[in-house]
């Protein structure tokens, strides 16, 4: 594709980006999970984690740090978050030029529909990794266009915003990383095993870590886990609970009317001056300087 011709294909996602782009966040839509995202500053390398999207980014660009890994996805790239491992993100956006994307939700049965539906993937052992950097060619920047134009369209969401959704996913299973989110959903692979797990500790940040009861979910022996898990997530299980919870904590202190003592009890902390201690290391700022800065 020409640079031209490339130029003006990110144009028409920004057109249908920018009205929906109300202020600078991850902004929900009228289709459940589809997240609007909007920036029209610089924001410095700070933690972060996404839940299991397709980030795609029509308008300025962001910088992700995981392990020694440095990944540049902006216009006209998406990121593949396969699964929701913690990582550092600096993004580069202005007032006159704003970073505008759209996340969308990577759901583990519609995927496993699609891969049960096409033919087998190639058998040869490829790497894994669970974030990639893609660029967007004619047919998955055509099927985010259509997914888009449904949040214009009140009867056309209802009618093919889930098709629309189904579009994408298996625009990205045919694409050149479409290795990883068949991985996914092999159920007899490691890959989906953590991913499961992964799953599991999402929704039970709040309560004790037993790595041996998460283990057994996952069908694996302890040591075995334990190694998939580091290698898939660059973290041990206590270390990738510990940055869960406190990347939890950040979003309660600047979202909801929560003391500190409160934020940390929410999110599974026994001790308020360890979950400071803790949080101020990772963040370089104290819980309660969070809350003021809202």
């Amino acid at each position: 594709m020409s640079l031209t011709k490339h130029l003006d294909a990110n144009a028409r996602l920004v057109q249908l980006i920018e009205p929906l782009a109300t202020a600078d966040d991850f902004l929900t839509t009228a289709i459940d999970g589809l997240l609007v995202v909007s920036c029209r500053s610089n924001i410095a390398r700070t933690a972060q984690i996404y839940e299991p999207s397709l980030m795609v980014i029509a308008q300025g660009s962001k910088l992700a740090y995981l392990g020694e890994r440095t990944l540049e996805y902006g216009a006209g790239h998406y990121l593949i978050q396969a699964l929701p491992v913690p990582f550092e993100c600096e993004t580069f956006a202005t007032p006159e030029l704003p970073l505008l994307g759209v996340s969308i939700p990577i759901d583990r049965a519609l995927l496993g529909e699609l891969v049960l539906a096409m033919e087998p993937g190639k058998s040869e052992a490829q790497t894994l990794q669970s974030m990639t950097a893609v660029a967007l060619d004619d047919t998955m920047r055509g099927a985010v266009e259509r997914l888009l134009q449904c949040l214009h369209d009140p009867q056309e969401r209802l009618v093919m915003a889930q098709a629309r959704l189904r579009e994408v996913l298996f625009a990205a299973l045919r694409g050149p990383n479409g290795h990883v989110l068949r991985a996914l959903v092999e159920q007899q692979g490691q890959f989906a095993r953590i991913a499961g797990a992964l799953s599991w500790l999402h929704a039970h940040y709040d309560e004790p870590l037993q790595v041996d009861d998460l283990a057994r979910r996952a069908n694996m022996s302890a040591s075995t886990f334990h190694e998939h898990f580091k290698r898939n997530t660059l973290a041990s299980p206590v270390q990738y609970l510990k940055r869960l919870r406190l990347l939890k904590a950040r979003a309660l202190l600047v979202a909801d009317a929560l003391n500190v003592n409160q934020v940390a009890l929410r999110v599974g902390y026994q001790s308020t001056s360890q979950f400071s201690r803790e949080y101020k290391r990772l963040f370089n700022r104290s819980p309660g300087q969070e809350r003021d800065l809202r």
